[in-house]
């Protein structure tokens, strides 16, 4: 690719014999890792490592930490005016207010409750000495009194429950050759971020990076973190997103390399590559909407869908990003930032035609602590993506996200909103107005004002937002102006770890929803969506 001219793409060629090679790459780092093994595994007496063995104390600690257990339990009793009109939908319904997932407003009021259990759970053989790891998560959903003695996924409140409900979230093993560096193979978190997801604090995934508004689910494949001096990390990655047939090249297969250097204790910068290539022309991905650039899973996820008159596709795809921040969580100071901003440009072709993507995705987030507590503190957070209003007869203009492949394949829930933008406090319902950046690839003009006060500190806390949005480019017969969200959360910590939270949001939907195009097909403005709810929290180590 060096030899290429600025703004152009590599050709068909190469990109092929790249993806053949290229699909050495697990294999590479696996056989990597195996020749390390010897010297992780030498006894001191044949010239390997010099440490001393550990007192008795010491190794029946070791024996009772083989296993280590993480546990997140949450509860959420909910009134909303928004509920999906498909029956079929009763167990998870994710995806756009008004789209495919039939959610939609009116003048009744849905009365829930749901909870979710996480557990996450390693196991670490003392005979590997930390040298490799299974880490497994998985995932137990439901609606209280939905379902019993039947199989699926969040489903199992009904009366008796005796239900097979439980989810396979991840499952790989962690090789750790060295201290500095990790390999994962298996299923795994497909994070835009360039830290070790089970090494980080959820804080630094949704704030640092690319704040899960690119990627941000889960992938099988292989991932490797190196850091390789004290100020500078790498990662990569290689990932089957879709299999399919496999004596056919119909796969979607995704590569990424992340290159991150430290400025100082809270500063840091990085520069990104994702390359996807998908030749599934929508086969596999989500139930029967499929996925890719002409699926179902387009309305029903509120992204772009390409019109490409039936006709099979195939698709280069690149996602050319950098991000920094300074202090972001005011961990070190009064005043913390953090931003990213990434191209994404591309070449999705068809017996007849050639459609080109080149579209922008910026992010800028500035938070100050005014008061003594920690969560004194103000934040603006403001989003910026381009937008397509001819239906593609110029090139595709806006941006995409995992939400094109899978339900939800980004999670953008930092900015503080409930409504306007998605909210991460949800277990089988994940809805809002614009749940993905590209906004149906109208493009998305948002910005959020968040502000917080601890009452009593590390015991009560209230926090408010104001949140506006609009579609950067739209045709015509459809107006720009998403809504206004304001909101309202109260927290009480019951004890460490565990939160009892009130939360209540409203939105203000404007004249973009006067459009059938984007309301659900009505002739009027949709009533405007309000909901009210309570959590429970426990994290448990």
């Amino acid at each position: 690719m060096k030899n290429l001219p600025f703004g152009t793409l590599p050709s068909k060629r190469w990109i092929q014999l790249t993806w053949e090679n290229a699909l050495w790459m697990p294999v590479i780092l696996l056989l990597f890792v195996a020749a390390t093994s010897a010297h992780g595994q030498t006894p001191a007496s044949e010239g390997g490592t010099d440490q001393e063995e550990p007192f008795p104390e010491e190794r029946e600690e070791q024996e009772i930490d083989e296993f280590k257990f993480i546990g997140y339990y949450f509860m959420r009793s909910e009134m909303s005016n928004v509920a999906p009109e498909n029956q079929f939908l009763k167990g998870q319904v994710v995806g756009r207010l008004f789209g495919g997932n039939t959610t939609r407003t009116s003048s009744r009021t849905s009365r829930y409750t749901e909870q979710r259990f996480l557990p996450m759970i390693t196991y670490s053989p003392r005979l590997f000495d930390g040298w490799a790891k299974m880490r497994m998560s998985f995932e137990f959903d439901w609606t209280w009194g939905d379902a019993n003695y039947g199989a699926g996924g969040n489903f199992g409140g009904g009366f008796s429950g005796d239900f097979v409900n439980m989810q396979t979230q991840n499952l790989f093993v962690e090789f750790r050759p060295k201290p500095n560096l990790f390999i994962n193979a298996g299923l795994l978190r497909l994070y835009d971020n360039v830290q070790v997801p089970y090494y980080t604090f959820t804080d630094h995934l949704i704030y640092k990076g690319y704040r899960l508004a690119l990627f941000g689910s889960d992938a099988t494949g292989v991932g490797l973190h190196w850091f390789y001096d004290t100020d500078k990390r790498v990662k990569l990655g290689a990932y089957q997103l879709y299999e399919n047939n496999v004596e056919e090249d119909d796969d979607v297969v995704l590569f990424e390399m992340d290159h991150e250097k430290d400025f100082g204790l809270e500063t840091s910068a990085g520069l990104s590559v994702h390359y996807l290539r998908d030749h599934a022309n929508g086969e596999g991905g989500v139930s029967i909407l499929g996925q890719g650039l002409n699926s179902g899973l387009s309305d029903y996820n509120g992204v772009f869908n390409f019109d490409l008159g039936g006709e099979k596709y195939e698709a280069d795809i690149f996602w050319l990003g950098t991000h920094a921040h300074q202090d972001p969580l005011l961990a070190q100071g009064r005043f913390g930032w953090s931003g990213f901003a990434f191209w994404n440009v591309g070449q999705v072709q068809t017996a007849n035609r050639t459609v080109d993507i080149s579209g922008l995705a910026t992010n800028l987030r500035l938070a100050q602590r005014y008061g003594e507590s920690k969560m004194d503190q103000v934040a603006l957070d403001m989003v910026f993506t381009t937008g397509d209003d001819d239906n593609i007869q110029g090139g595709y203009n806006g941006v995409l996200t995992g939400n094109n492949w899978t339900a939800p394949g980004a999670v953008f829930f930092s900015h503080g909103l409930y409504l306007l933008l998605p909210h991460g406090n949800v277990v089988n319902r994940f809805n809002a107005a614009v749940i993905d950046i590209q906004n149906l690839g109208y493009g998305l003009q948002a910005a959020s004002l968040t502000a917080s006060k601890e009452l009593v500190p590390n015991k009560w806390l209230v926090k408010t937002a104001l949140g506006a949005g609009r579609a950067t480019s739209t045709p015509e017969s459809i107006e720009k102006n998403i809504g206004v969200e304001a909101n309202l959360n109260l927290r009480y910590r019951l004890r460490v770890f565990m939160d009892l939270e009130l939360h209540a949001a409203h939105l203000w939907l404007g004249d973009f929803y006067d459009s059938p195009v984007v309301n659900g097909n009505l002739d009027t403005r949709p009533k405007d969506p309000w909901t009210a709810f309570v959590t429970l929290k426990w994290i448990m180590f």
